[in-house]
């Protein structure tokens, strides 16, 4: 039998099963490449602010490492490649990490794949059709993005290698999932790898970047997407280079499916032992082995960007007082330390938003759990179905607050130890990142309600979450109605720490994510299992 027949059929499975996480991945990315096109458009109207600005971010050594040296500063095309290119390189990382493991190692472990390899389909198809996935999504993203900036007047060349740029980590990381959908026996096991090597890449850019081993850039995919230099003398040639390296290791992914058993991972699993310990007998502790790698994981990510966050906020207002084009911007913020509080304020929001990923997918575990049949054997027990989901929820309600918390405390330490006031700025911080969290609750609410009510549509809350995201970004930019802008849960969140602190709309947020919650576990009750 042909190694790759039934590759067409198995794609379009994969394409029509991933059309909506597909589509948000996508919309949401270009929505946030259009506002920050739009704001550079606006705030750096002239030459003048453009050096300044440039000047300012690469005399920075902390905003270096955040997001890369500006290579081209003569053009809004140019700094607006510059600021997707780290941060975007690896979100599009991510997405092609989920999409690729979803599409592989995540349907050989549900055993969908064990049905289809028992028709006429080759041993190469399956991987073969999730790595296409991956293209497809990063096609799509680059085509999607190139007409975005042409749409804004930027100009054809430069929009079409800001696109492409970002295929660069997108293809190589598909790459690199379909190897560790090789390697570990478990989804879970198989995305935490990838996206491990995902980190690794941003970390090897940031330290080529911000220090003087500038090579250690050119070891990472997310550093070859700087590289191209839209809207400058563009180097179409790196683009060339990822796809090369992206092909090579497809083929060592290749190379190891010959040498497995279906089911099987080539890292040896480790064998349990033969009793449980103690602290396994009940759901909470079960949720808790569950959760607990991927909590961790999500820990060090938030440490590590809040102390980036705290990192920049000395120099923040250095960074633009000379732009001409802020000067109107600056006075009616209040200066630099008004700068300062608007500045945390937008990015304790978008940490917000991200711990409410965290929580989404930690409902979205429960569906798994259920669709994987590992929810039947254990409710024949004595175990009920409530208290089943209170021991995953606890995580969905602790884990938000756990991660702001420790990203709060981690800028608050960083900007506090700059500035020779860690009395004043651990506090200050740190209750502008905690405060996110309720906002975080409704959207995991949202996930309970899908799940409990109507669990096919569950990954939905992954489309109610990125609704959230564009009206944060480009909700301002578009000057949408309040009545829209409510729509969200973060509207709501004082901004802290320049807005004053009131309960009155983190006591409705939480009310709100508890009735949600409440009507989503009564579905539960109510409705069959599987």
């Amino acid at each position: 039998m042909n190694a790759l027949a039934g590759t067409g059929q198995l794609l379009k499975l994969g394409l029509r099963r991933s059309r909506i996480m597909l589509a948000v991945w996508v919309y949401a990315l270009v929505a946030y490449l259009g506002s920050t096109a739009y704001g550079f458009k606006k705030l750096y109207d002239t030459p003048a602010s453009l050096r300044d600005f440039v000047s300012g971010i690469n005399g920075n050594g902390a905003t270096v490492a955040m997001y890369g040296r500006i290579h081209v500063a003569g053009s809004v095309g140019g700094i607006t490649a510059w600021r997707m290119a780290a941060t975007g390189g690896a979100l599009v990382g991510v997405m092609s990490v989920l999409l690729v493991v979803r599409h592989t190692r995540g349907d050989e472990e549900a055993g969908r794949l064990e049905l289809v390899g028992a028709g006429a389909v080759g041993r190469r198809a399956p991987l073969t059709a999730g790595l296409l996935v991956g293209v497809v999504a990063n096609l799509a993203l680059a085509l999607v993005s190139t007409i975005a900036l042409i749409a804004f007047g930027l100009p054809v060349a430069g929009s079409l290698a800001t696109g492409l740029a970002w295929t660069v980590p997108g293809l190589c990381f598909t790459a690199v999932a379909g190897v560790t959908a090789q390697l570990a026996e478990t989804a879970q096991a198989a995305r935490g790898i990838a996206l491990a090597v995902v980190g690794v890449a941003y970390l090897l850019r940031a330290v080529g970047d911000a220090g003087r081993v500038s090579w250690l850039t050119w070891l990472s995919p997310i550093g070859w997407a700087q590289q191209v230099r839209p809207y400058g003398a563009e180097r179409w040639w790196v683009i060339g280079l990822g796809a090369v390296v992206a092909v090579a290791v497809v083929f060592a992914a290749y190379a190891l499916v010959e040498h497995r058993d279906l089911g099987a991972g080539l890292l040896p699993a480790r064998p349990g032992p033969a009793d449980a310990a103690p602290y396994l007998r009940s759901p909470l502790a079960l949720a808790w082995r569950l959760h607990r790698g991927a909590l961790l994981g999500w820990l060090a990510g938030f440490a590590v960007y809040g102390a980036a966050i705290g990192a920049v906020l000395k120099g923040l207002g250095d960074l633009l007082k000379n732009s001409s084009g802020t000067q109107d911007l600056l006075t009616k913020m209040g200066g630099q330390r008004g700068l300062e509080d608007s500045y945390v304020g937008t990015v304790m929001g978008v940490l917000g938003l991200i711990a409410a990923a965290y929580a989404v997918q930690v409902v979205l575990r429960m569906r798994t759990e259920e669709t994987a049949q590992r929810l039947e054997p254990l409710l024949a027990t004595r175990v009920r179905r409530l208290r089943w989901s209170i021991g995953h929820l606890l995580f969905a309600a602790v884990g938000p607050v756990v991660l702001l918390g420790v990203a709060g405390l981690a800028a608050g330490l960083a900007h506090g130890l700059r500035t020779h006031d860690l009395g004043t700025q651990v506090p200050r911080l740190l209750g502008a990142a905690v405060v996110q969290a309720p906002a975080a609750w409704v959207a995991a609410a949202i996930a309970v309600l899908l799940f409990g009510a109507a669990p096919r549509f569950a990954p939905a809350a992954w489309g109610v979450l990125g609704v959230f995201l564009l009206l944060g970004q480009l909700g301002p930019v578009l000057k949408l109605g309040q009545a829209v802008m409510d729509l969200s849960p973060f509207t709501h969140v004082p901004k802290l720490p320049g807005a004053e602190l009131t309960a009155t709309p983190i006591l409705a947020l939480t009310a709100v994510a508890t009735a949600v919650t409440a009507a989503g576990l009564a579905g539960l009750r109510r409705r069959d299992i599987g």
